[in-house]
């Protein structure tokens, strides 16, 4: 089983900037790629960002030039440094992973989820 602990959200003012982390832990082999998702109250669940272990990047297009993702394979965490925030950024963020559990299996692990609210 694998455990990823998110931490860092809170309230900040339009314009702000605040850094999410998440760290995987439990049994596993590997941590393969690594993502941010985040879900608006009375919206669907939607991707905000993608990192693959050699580090190759993605992003919404709501977040390309304001946020920015990244990893520590060391410690298997991934960060998710969020600039010139927007009301619209209002969501729980949740992190996901996908782990590499037995020699010929891998499986997707969410996070609990952390609340980043924007006030404008």
């Amino acid at each position: 089983q694998v455990q990823l602990v998110e931490s860092g959200g809170g309230l900040v003012q339009a314009g702000g900037s605040l850094r999410l982390s998440c760290a995987a832990s439990g049994s596993f082999i590997s941590i393969n790629g690594m993502a941010w998702y985040r879900q608006a109250p009375g919206k669907q669940r939607e991707l905000v960002a993608t990192i693959t272990s050699s580090g190759s990047t993605n992003y919404a297009d709501s977040v390309k030039g304001r946020f920015t993702i990244s990893r520590d394979n060391a410690k298997n965490t991934v960060f998710l440094q969020m600039n010139s925030l927007k009301a619209e950024d209002t969501a729980v963020y949740y992190c996901n992973c996908n782990a590499k559990v037995r020699t010929l299996y891998s499986r997707d692990y969410w996070g609990q989820g952390t609340q980043l609210t924007v006030s404008s």
